[in-house]
């Protein structure tokens, strides 16, 4: 069986590619993708070719971890039905050719476990999950009534504020960036220059720059707690006396486990946490290399999602 894939040759160089797909096992699933999206966190690295040093690193490679689609066949061990509506973390299943994440092609191969039922009623929104559960898995211990500073106006950053007001907490988001910063979202979003506050228990980092620690840190409470919650291509580093006048904790939020999911999608299906609003480019799969380059390129964009339905 092939699959029709966005190939990353080498940096800034995407193909649509037929591939021919891993055969699948009484464990596994074959699923068709509707929709996958863009990351403009790893994606844009890849992309670049800016991407530090990562497991299966190396080109070419099949990016995505963002899919949604409807199971096809389904094996007697996989757990599944045919007609379930799944969300894919990105799959291996293009022989020689990496998957990194392997979630943007036409059909995908996975072990059924891996996969995540969906109410179909959730359509394109579905594939903002790894985003949720990312978001959800950076925070910890919300006090409520409390505020906390979350660093970085993007889809991620949107999903810690919303999870945040769940939660209780009181989150202050900044944004340097006008167009992001507009609208109404239940929350405070201003330009860093205007918030002269330096007691902050929590900073939320989404931004991906490696140069703001140090003015993190002079805005923390005493026992503060900086979560480097964005993936940063250069290194780290801060001045120790702020630091240590503040017994700063700096905690690093890797990616989401499987328990993450399982609690926004909880959280989703409930109806307190909203994915409205989020998602606002969509491409047919022919313009891969032009939705790519306006994911990363243009701040109107928040979320780019490919749409893979066969065209007539």
């Amino acid at each position: 069986m092939q699959a029709r894939a966005v190939v990353l040759e080498q940096p800034q160089q995407l193909s649509l590619t037929d591939l021919d797909l891993d055969a699948a096992g009484p464990a596994d699933a074959i699923v068709a993708v509707r929709w996958s999206g863009i990351s403009t966190g790893t994606e844009r690295l890849l992309w670049s070719g800016r991407m530090p040093d990562f497991p299966g690193m190396g080109y070419p490679l099949v990016p995505g971890y963002e899919s949604v689609g409807e199971v096809v066949e389904a094996g007697f061990e996989s757990g599944l039905s045919v007609g379930q509506s799944v969300f894919v973390p990105g799959a291996r299943c293009f022989g020689p050719v990496r998957g990194l994440f392997g979630g943007a092609a036409s059909h995908l191969v996975s072990a059924g476990s891996r996969l995540v039922p969906l109410d179909a009623t959730l359509g394109e929104r579905g594939i903002l999950i790894a985003l949720a559960a990312t978001a959800y898995h950076a925070l910890h211990n919300v006090v409520p009534g409390a505020r906390s500073l979350i660093v970085g106006h993007g889809v991620l950053g949107r999903l810690i504020a919303r999870l945040t007001a769940i939660a209780g907490g009181l989150p202050i988001v900044w944004e340097t960036n006008p167009i992001r910063a507009a609208g109404n979202h239940g929350y405070a979003v201003i330009d860093p220059v205007f918030d002269e506050r330096r007691d902050y228990a929590s900073i939320m980092d989404v931004s991906g720059d490696a140069s703001l620690l140090d003015t993190l840190i002079g805005r923390l409470a005493p026992g503060g707690e900086v979560v480097l919650a964005g993936f940063y291509e250069a290194p780290l580093s801060f001045a120790f006396p702020p630091a240590f006048v503040r017994e700063a904790r700096i905690r690093v939020a890797a990616q989401w486990r499987p328990e993450d999911l399982t609690a926004v999608t909880a959280l989703i299906a409930s109806g307190r946490l909203n994915l409205d609003g989020l998602i606002t480019h969509r491409s047919p799969t022919e313009d891969a290399e032009q939705a790519y380059r306006t994911a990363f390129g243009e701040p109107e964009c928040l979320k780019m999602i490919l749409d893979w339905s066969p065209r007539s």
